[in-house]
C-alpha cells in the first residue's frame, strides 16, 4: 500500500484511477471524466463530526466540463448525481486509505437535498464527509455524512451514505 498522507493532489488521485496506489483488485478511483475530485485538502481516521474521521476535497468547475453540453441544452446544470458519486468515490478511497481490502461499491444512501444548483459560473465544489461508521474486518463498510459547498455555499446535504469494499466472490 502507498504511504498514508492526510492530503492527496490530483497526480496522487490519478494514481488510484489507475488502480497503483492500493494495489490490484482494490479500491480506485475511476479516470477522468468521471473522477469528480480534483484534490484531497484533509483526511483523517479521527474528528470530524461523530469523532470517525472527515474527509476534504475539492473539484474545480469549468465551463466546459462535459456534462454542461447535455445537461441541459440552453440551461448547464452539473447533474446531481455526479455529486453524490464523487461523495461515494470519496468514501471508497477513505476505505482503501485505512487498507481495507477489495473493489469498492456503492451500498446506498440514506437521503439527498439539493439546495443550490452547480452551473458553469461556480468555481469549485467543496466536499465535507463525516464519517458514523468504519467496520474494517473481513466485511469492509463506511457510513458517512456529508455536504457539497459551491463556492462556499451548501449545494448538497447528504446524510447516510455507504460504501462497502468487495473481494471475490463476496457481494459489496
Amino acid at each position: 500500500m502507498a504511504e498514508q498522507k492526510s492530503a492527496y493532489s490530483l497526480e496522487d488521485l490519478l494514481e488510484c484511477s489507475h488502480g497503483r496506489m492500493f494495489g490490484p483488485g482494490n479500491p480506485q478511483l475511476p479516470l477522468p471524466p468521471m473522477l469528480m475530485i480534483d484534490r484531497i485538502t484533509h483526511i483523517s481516521d479521527e474528528g470530524g463530526e461523530h469523532g470517525k474521521g472527515q474527509i476534504l476535497a475539492e473539484f474545480d468547475i469549468k465551463p466546459d466540463l462535459w456534462f454542461f453540453g447535455c445537461h441541459f441544452e440552453g440551461d448547464p446544470v452539473m447533474p446531481g448525481c455526479l455529486g453524490l458519486d464523487g461523495m461515494w468515490q470519496l468514501l471508497g478511497f477513505f476505505l482503501g486509505w485505512i487498507g481495507g481490502k477489495g473493489k469498492g461499491r456503492a451500498v446506498g444512501v440514506g437521503e439527498v437535498k439539493f439546495s443550490a444548483m452547480v452551473t458553469p459560473a461556480i468555481k469549485k465544489l467543496e466536499y465535507v464527509i463525516n464519517l458514523k461508521r468504519v467496520v474494517n474486518r473481513r466485511l469492509v463498510v463506511g457510513v458517512a455524512d456529508g455536504v457539497i459547498k459551491a463556492d462556499g455555499e451548501i449545494a448538497f446535504t447528504i446524510s447516510d451514505m455507504k460504501v462497502g469494499l468487495a473481494t471475490e466472490g463476496q457481494p459489496a
